[in-house]
């Protein structure tokens, strides 16, 4: 049973901050980010929101900044559209799972001879003339 509210209570933090970050927090340096999961203790203490840069941002490194800079306003109105006995100190992370993504698969690539690398992948082989002279 607690499992299933603390899954319901991840979600509730990743929809309504996602919310409150789109229609008030206006600091240039958040821009419009993407949460991309919240992991809320049970006992409602903290919140770790993982937290991944706009499109249109590529550096990310005042994103956390401006997000640390807006907790109290964003912790007020989760205040005010949650019904919690507390709301929890909130701790923003980057989430680099897409990066570490990235680096598994092209480590796949290195070590996967060519056959087993699925389908679409012979074509590429032959337009990368270094791909011949790794004998």
């Amino acid at each position: 049973m607690a499992g299933k509210r603390k899954a319901r209570l991840d979600e509730l933090f990743k929809r309504e901050i996602t919310r409150i970050l789109r229609s008030d927090v206006r600091d240039p340096r958040v821009g419009v980010p993407t949460i991309t999961g919240a992991d809320v203790t049970t006992d409602l203490w903290s919140a770790k929101i993982f937290v991944r840069p706009g499109p249109t941002r590529e550096d990310p490194s005042g994103l956390i900044e401006g997000l640390v800079a807006a907790t109290p306003y964003i912790r007020r109105e989760l205040g005010k559209s949650l019904t919690l006995r507390r709301i929890p100190e909130l701790r923003f992370q980057l989430d680099r799972s897409m990066e570490h993504a990235a680096r598994i698969e092209s480590l796949l690539r290195e070590v996967l001879p060519p056959e087993a690398r699925g389908v679409g992948e012979e074509s590429n082989a032959d337009a990368d003339p270094e791909e011949g002279d790794k004998e």
